[in-house]
């Protein structure tokens, strides 16, 4: 073997060398996408923007919000569903949502199409009015609403949503009905009631407490106990209602996503809810923290789906 031969087979050596111990891919290598399934302005569109900054900066890239809204979130969800198992395309669920849309209806998904990272946030559902509202408290509410069945409106943002759902509830408790007004997200629907088109708002606290005293009075929150970022918004349970509900936001990915790249998002989603910074954000916006890894709480949304088909069975809510 001549010199130049010897160049030669030494280099591919090297090169072989050098491509065996280099990774396949450089993860993430172009911007990630937080799909929300409805309009901006919303609880679940201001925790989606917040979390994209903090996830960005975890996995050393970047991350865009990608609203999607329409049918109670299912359109969001169901893009979700569809996309490449790869990584750069997560949706930001919704409870009760990611179960209850699959049950009333071909959602275009199932609780079966997602892998599930963690759930970060819960915020409570509650019931509002704004401040020219004759309304002050719920007692006065259900007195009107067994005056004149099916006259008072309730906005949500959508059929099947914690948003509707809690009406639902609320009716069967107190043996009252409303006239339910959908929306594509909790903005619209705070625009519709501040414009007089909508009497009860179901937004829930984080949505509803920067308004509170302002523009807008919550008459009741879906607590068990006063949730410490509103504690002067009485519960429905110390208003006679045993009703507790509440909105949870996590994340998903398709079905099928890549182990490493699981672990990768699961690891900095336990990293950014363990974080001061993002905790005070979430107070600041009157949510409060939730942290549960993805296997935790696909345990706990199998447990609740079971009560929602018992519930569809007795009363189906988007008759």
């Amino acid at each position: 073997m001549n010199n130049l031969q010897s160049l030669l087979a030494g280099t591919a050596v090297a090169i072989s060398a050098l491509c065996a111990s280099a990774p396949a891919f450089a993860w993430p290598d172009r911007p990630i996408e937080i799909v929300v399934g409805f309009a901006a302005g919303g609880g679940t569109d201001i925790t989606a923007r917040t979390l994209a900054q903090h996830l960005g900066k975890a996995l050393g890239g970047q991350v865009v919000v990608n609203n999607k809204p329409g049918a109670s979130g299912a359109i969001g969800l169901s893009y979700v569903a569809r996309a490449k198992a790869d990584g750069y395309t997560l949706g930001m669920t919704n409870f009760p949502g990611v179960l209850t849309l699959p049950i009333e209806r071909d959602a275009g998904f199932t609780t079966a199409d997602f892998t599930y990272l963690g759930n970060l946030v819960r915020d409570p559902s509650a019931f509002s009015v704004t401040l020219s509202s004759p309304y002050k408290n719920l007692a006065e509410v259900i007195a009107a609403a067994k005056r004149a069945p099916g006259t008072i409106s309730y906005g949500s943002t959508g059929a099947g949503t914690d948003d509707h759902l809690q009406m639902v509830m609320f009716e069967e408790l107190t043996g009252t009905r409303l006239l339910h007004v959908p929306f594509q997200g909790a903005g619209p629907l705070k625009t519709a009631m501040l414009g007089g088109h909508v009497t009860i708002g179901g937004l829930n606290l984080g949505e509803v407490m920067p308004q509170a005293g302002k523009t807008m009075r919550p008459l009741a929150q879906a607590s068990a106990k006063p949730s410490s970022l509103a504690t002067d918004v009485p519960t429905f349970k110390e208003q006679g209602v045993d009703l507790v509900f509440a909105s949870e936001r996590g994340i998903v990915a398709p079905r099928g996503l890549p182990a490493d790249v699981e672990q990768k998002i699961a690891a900095a989603l336990r990293q950014i809810a363990a974080s001061p910074e993002f905790q005070a954000q979430m107070k600041q916006q009157f949510t409060e923290m939730d942290y549960l890894p993805g296997a935790e709480w696909k345990k706990r949304l199998d447990a609740s789906e079971a009560g929602f088909r018992r519930m569809w069975a007795r009363k189906r809510w988007t008759d």
